[in-house]
């Protein structure tokens, strides 16, 4: 039985890949009458307030009201706000709740206010990376496919039961933002497939998680960014890879810190080198080589110099030469 009245929709997510499924949504028709972000904060070099992607679609397109709370616990840090924002969503009382990459906990109250329940765009295919970072460390960990699962919310972190998904394959060039596009393109795809199941008065299939196979991705952390040159080569391609657009990998070259923005792995038989881990080995219009562990080599084809811009290999090589020979530093338990 066909529903007389629109599927009311609330939105709740902060970040780009939000931004996408809360604009499939609206093109798709439904009304969404509730969205909630993270607060403004701090960004650029000046440091001026700014609004999440989430934020400036939803005004620019009069959806909302837009809630900002920065916590939704009436027994929290913040209860005046989160008191606020849950009697306000309570009161306009949306059908069904989409979240994607909001980054507040959804408290059991907040659960339990649509009919529908809360429906999570996750970017993998889970239970393979519950958590923060879930694009960046399928590619980290070399993974050759991932995608995107809609789950129906509970309390657990990425535990609830999963009502349709899609695979993508990860290509050998795919970076964390090439993979966040097209997955973001994919979940906005899905949210509006199954928001029309229920507008059309159809129940989603919920299937339980299985229990084998579940792994954590934890928030990616600047402290990570330095590559460890007596890993093989492979690996430390996947991490330039996992780290572009964020936080960049690096090497350190005496005091100069060079972000890695783009490199490929040289087999032992095509670089061949009784030179230690972090040597540099050529450095040309084709790419820094830089020996790796197990007698592989890395070969970094966009760099960056602090300061300076994102460039190919030729052109930083003129502004900052590096000569055969050159070491770059290596992590204290090397």
């Amino acid at each position: 039985m066909t529903q007389t009245q629109p599927l009311r929709v609330a939105f709740a997510g902060t970040p780009e890949f939000a931004r996408v499924a809360l604009e499939a949504i609206h093109a798709a028709g439904f009304p969404v009458v509730a969205v909630l972000t993270q607060p403004d904060r701090p960004a650029g070099r000046g440091m001026q307030l700014q609004a999440s992607p989430v934020k400036q679609f939803a005004v620019a397109h009069q959806l909302g009201p837009v809630l900002q709370p920065r916590s939704l616990r009436r027994q929290g840090k913040y209860p005046e706000e989160a008191g606020a924002a849950v009697n306000t969503l309570a009161a306009i009382a949306p059908d069904v709740m989409v979240v994607a990459a909001y980054g507040l906990i959804l408290p059991a109250e907040v659960l339990a206010l649509p009919r529908y329940g809360c429906l999570n765009i996750h970017a993998s295919l889970l239970p393979r990376w519950r958590g923060a970072a879930p694009i960046h460390r399928a590619i980290e960990a070399g993974d050759a496919e991932t995608g995107i699962t809609l789950m129906q919310m509970d309390e657990g972190l990425d535990t609830g039961a999963m009502l349709s998904s899609d695979t993508v394959a990860i290509g050998p060039l795919d970076t964390t933002g090439t993979l966040h596009d097209a997955l973001a393109a994919m979940g906005g795809r899905l949210i509006v497939d199954a928001l029309r199941e229920l507008a059309a008065g159809r129940a989603l299939t919920a299937t339980p998680q299985p229990e084998e196979g579940i792994t954590y991705a934890e928030k990616i952390g600047k402290d990570e960014a330095p590559l460890d040159l007596t890993r093989p080569a492979a690996a430390l391609a996947q991490q330039v890879r996992a780290f572009n657009p964020f936080p960049g990998a690096t090497v350190q070259v005496g005091d100069t810190v060079i972000k890695c923005w783009q490199a490929v792995p040289l087999a032992a038989g095509e670089s061949p080198s009784p030179h230690p881990p972090g040597t540099v080995l050529s450095a040309d219009a084709a790419g820094v080589i830089i020996a790796c562990g197990d007698g592989t080599a890395l070969q970094v084809t966009e760099l960056q110099k602090p300061g300076g811009r994102r460039q190919p290999a030729q052109q930083f090589l003129q502004a900052m030469p590096l000569v055969p020979g050159t070491r770059c530093a290596l992590p204290a338990h090397a």
